[in-house]
């Protein structure tokens, strides 16, 4: 089924690629923009989640430079039947996080600076939990060619505005280079209509599920949503086309309507997960207070260092993060 959906993805967004080059330059135009596209197509599903990482300057890590939030995946991942992902870090203080990758066995989690410093162990393993679950549904190829083509349309929009009056005759003028150039903003947009919501509903639950604690995550997505909007994260502004693959949409200041909206109502994901705890009558997790940020940052997973955190840095040092 995942195939299928991204066959068709691809398909639309091709179709989408000839319409803005025969805006350009006719039939010239599209046939030039079939051949990128169709290059871009097979190029992008073998590198897309490269560029995607290098577009947010995200830096691999492993059990040396950040050996708990390396092991904190690993078990993760373990929990999930899932092959060890790269794993990934963010020089950001916007906290968020996104999963990336053409399938499992060459997958990719990354966390920003931010998240790891500002939410709890607990936290942070419900976020990387939601990324591993779209990398079991494989949601990962999706989202990252999706990006990376809507990029590209919105490049061919800027295309027109600087050298639209180089076209063919073949071309629809003035009215096709203004045409193409309202197309390219809205690329960002079919992204969002493209890609259904319900994945992020699906990755909850099965976050939820891989790290045990529904209200986990429930927390840490409210901490998030209200980062986001306190915390410009000008990567993401620069390349809005990969709104769409974080955990919460990292783009600031947004009042479009939920209609076309990247993500699900937060307030909504979390009465999800609060109804999905309530389910685990007899359990501890249905009255479980939300964990707190200032609470011992070790966490069930870590090694027993006390505050060091799951990113491998203790005391005043963490905020340096795991590249330094």
């Amino acid at each position: 089924m995942n195939m299928v959906r991204t066959a068709m993805l691809l398909a639309v967004m091709t179709a989408l690629f000839m319409g803005v080059g025969y805006l350009i330059g006719g039939t010239g135009g599209m046939a030039v923009a079939f051949v990128i596209a169709a290059g871009m197509n097979l190029f992008s599903y073998w590198n897309a989640d490269k560029m995607v990482l290098k577009m947010h300057r995200a830096v691999e890590v492993d059990e040396r430079t950040a050996p708990e939030f390396y092991q904190l995946v690993a078990g993760l991942a373990q929990n999930a039947g899932l092959p060890m992902p790269k794993v990934y870090v963010i020089d950001n203080a916007q906290p968020n996080a996104f999963a990336t990758g053409r399938n499992p066995e060459n997958a990719a989690v990354a966390a920003t600076t931010g998240l790891l410093n500002s939410l709890s162990n607990e936290e942070v393993a419900a976020v990387m939990a939601h990324e591993l679950a779209h990398v079991e549904h494989r949601d990962t190829l999706t989202m990252t060619i999706t990006a990376t083509l809507a990029g590209a349309i919105s490049m061919l929009g800027n295309f027109a505005f600087f050298f639209g009056g180089n076209r063919n005759n073949n071309g629809l003028g003035i009215i096709g280079v203004l045409a193409a150039m309202i197309v390219a903003p809205l690329a960002a947009m079919m992204v969002q209509m493209a890609i259904s919501r319900t994945r992020e509903y699906s990755a909850d639950r099965r976050g939820a599920e891989i790290c045990g604690q529904p209200m986990w995550l429930a927390s840490a997505l409210q901490k998030i949503a209200m980062g986001a909007k306190r915390v410009v994260n000008e990567e993401a502004e620069r390349n809005p086309a990969t709104a769409h693959m974080f955990i919460i949409n990292p783009l600031n200041g947004q009042n479009m309507d939920n209609l076309f909206s990247t993500h699900p109502a937060t307030e909504n994901r979390i009465a999800a997960l609060q109804a999905m705890a309530a389910e685990f009558s007899g359990r501890a997790v249905a009255q479980a207070a939300p964990p707190s940020p200032v609470a011992d940052r070790a966490g069930p997973r870590s090694s027993g260092q006390g505050s060091s955190g799951p990113w491998g840095r203790g005391g005043a040092d963490r905020r340096r993060g795991p590249w330094s």
